[in-house]
């Protein structure tokens, strides 16, 4: 069905809390991700919508696997992920957070602006961010589809980079200008890795759905 090929792998600590920030542009992307982090000897771990724990049998399979469930809506929504990255912490996880939120609205399927989430638990929680890229999963399953194309077997190649620097935001205030120029930073070391595995380079501006009028979420 697929054939991941990791690269710089060893970047990934043994051991310790990580946050793993990929691009995302495919929904089994969590899946290719997932699989190359078990590859390296990590457990990963996901935020999940908390309503998805009620199901029975997938609720058990969640909390089996050691996913952290987080309330989307509700007055305890801001505090749910703060919740799971002293989780992440305390257990020295792998916590995996896609920092655009959503599949990518460029075109040409480069990372387009990011979201703060990410960023807000490293600071926070002195947790390092290790950016991640892959390529190919889009002959799996391409944007919007929900079909799985197995054959022939698709070679996926998943990317790994050094753990961001953040240090010229210690210790600032983390109002909204400080959290999104982290993010940039952040975005830029996954487009980074992604233009070395596509071979090309990123455009010069990262796509921003607002400024085109788009939704953050849907087909479009």
């Amino acid at each position: 069905m697929m054939v991941i090929r990791i690269e710089n792998g060893h970047k990934l600590p043994r051991f310790g809390p990580a946050i793993v920030a990929p691009n995302h542009y495919s929904e089994i992307d969590p899946v290719v991700v997932g699989l190359a982090i078990w590859k390296l000897g990590r457990a990963p771990r996901f935020l999940a919508k908390s309503s998805l724990f009620r199901v029975k049998v997938l609720g058990w399979m969640l909390r089996s696997s050691g996913q952290i469930p987080v309330e989307r809506a509700g007055a305890t929504r801001g505090s749910d992920p703060m919740a799971a990255a002293v989780q992440v912490a305390e257990k020295e996880q792998v916590l995996v957070v896609y920092p655009e939120g959503t599949l990518t609205r460029d075109p040409a399927m480069w990372p387009m602006r990011g979201k703060t989430g990410a960023v807000r638990l490293a600071l926070q929680h002195g947790i390092p961010i290790y950016p991640v890229a892959h390529w190919g999963t889009q002959n799996l399953m391409a944007r919007y589809s929900k079909k799985i194309d197995f054959f022939p077997p698709k070679t996926i190649r998943v990317r790994f980079g050094d753990a961001v620097d953040l240090s010229a935001f210690q210790g600032k205030p983390l109002d909204g200008q400080t959290l999104a120029a982290a993010t940039e930073v952040v975005m830029a070391a996954v487009t980074h890795e992604l233009e070395e595995l596509r071979g090309e380079t990123a455009p010069d501006s990262r796509w921003d759905p607002t400024e085109r009028g788009q939704t953050e979420t849907g087909r479009f």
